[in-house]
């Protein structure tokens, strides 16, 4: 034999050893010879797992910026708007024009209404809104050239503009090639 191959065979030897006293010490713990350091182990492993699922919790938390939507609402206007992207803080700080603000008050009265069990839904021409933490919950109907679009305002969409969610123009879908069809395209194979 080679010297490798007895290396090898104490290994083995070795292992099954091991696997033995495992196997021993996993009968005995099914048998209830459990033993205290074995119970606080499954102690600490049960708290780890209630910190781990808070941590999950915390993390499927919305947050715009690391804050949450209550501190969102909290802030005052300037604050929050150092938090937006840029194009939409340039826009804010020039200040909101008057059909902005119309539609902001329209908005803060459905926000009361809603407040008093009423579900209004504010219809506007206005896509070019950035949408703020206050308009959080409430419906908006936005209009895309056709028709007005509910929108349901989630906190995922704050910072964006309303016209985003109000898309004004569909999918084309093309029929078969018809009358006046070019040479190549006229030809439809058989299925």
């Amino acid at each position: 034999m080679a010297p490798e191959e007895k290396f090898d065979e104490k290994k083995s030897e070795e292992k099954e050893e091991t696997l033995n006293n495992d196997l021993e010490k996993d009968s005995n713990s099914e048998k209830g010879t459990e033993t205290e350091s074995e119970t606080e182990s499954t102690e600490v492993l049960e708290e780890e797992r209630e910190l781990d699922t808070e941590a999950e919790l915390d993390r499927l938390r919305f947050k715009y910026r690391g804050h949450t939507i209550d501190e969102l609402k909290k802030m005052n206007m300037d604050q929050f708007i150092q938090l937006l992207p840029a194009r939409a803080r340039r826009s804010l700080k020039r200040g909101l024009p008057p059909r902005q603000k119309k539609l902001l008050e329209r908005l803060r009265h459905a926000y009361r209404a809603k407040k008093r069990g009423k579900d209004l839904t504010t219809r506007t021409h206005v896509r070019d809104m950035i949408i703020f933490p206050e308009m959080v919950g409430l419906k908006i109907g936005v209009y895309n050239g056709r028709i007005f679009e509910i929108v349901d305002i989630r906190p995922e969409m704050i910072g964006h503009y309303l016209g985003e969610f109000s898309l004004t123009r569909k999918r084309v879908q093309h029929g078969s090639p018809g009358i006046g069809a070019t040479r190549s395209s006229k030809y439809v194979p058989l299925k």
